[in-house]
């Protein structure tokens, strides 16, 4: 199974965490890509098995939370999805408030069937990541 993960970085940490959960993928025997939304081609990313997007937290502290422009952005640029498995995370400091489920919307908007959403405090990849990865086959 091909996995693309596709993630928006500020200062490294969805980065770190997307590479994180990329290892889980590989290590579950899985090819796995991990792109910025800013490099990845949204052709060769709705051509993978299954897709994961993920972005910074933006808000204030506890209020507005919702994930970058580009991030929704790259989600609107891909093809149709016809059904194939997706997830999103996001990385956080204090609260996601509803970011998880409207960047899920927006996949699912696409065609996605959203099946995992996962946040990390940190550069580590995801609490359940491992185990929506072994889900998939």
């Amino acid at each position: 199974m091909k996995v693309a993960i596709v993630f928006d970085s500020k200062t490294g940490t969805t980065k770190a965490a997307a590479e994180a959960m990329a290892e889980l993928v590989r290590e579950a025997g899985h090819e796995c890509t991990v792109s910025s939304v800013q490099d990845a081609d949204p052709t060769s990313v709705s051509a993978a098995d299954a897709v994961c997007v993920g972005s910074w937290c933006k808000g204030m502290f506890f209020v507005f939370q919702h994930a970058t422009e580009a991030t929704m952005d790259f989600i609107d640029s891909l093809d149709e999805l016809d059904g194939k498995p997706a997830a999103v995370f996001c990385t956080y400091k204090t609260a996601v408030g509803g970011m998880l489920s409207k960047m899920a919307a927006r996949l699912e908007s696409r065609g996605a069937n959203v099946t995992g959403t996962f946040k990390s405090r940190g550069p580590f990849g995801a609490a359940g990541f491992g185990d929506w990865i072994k889900s998939l086959g």
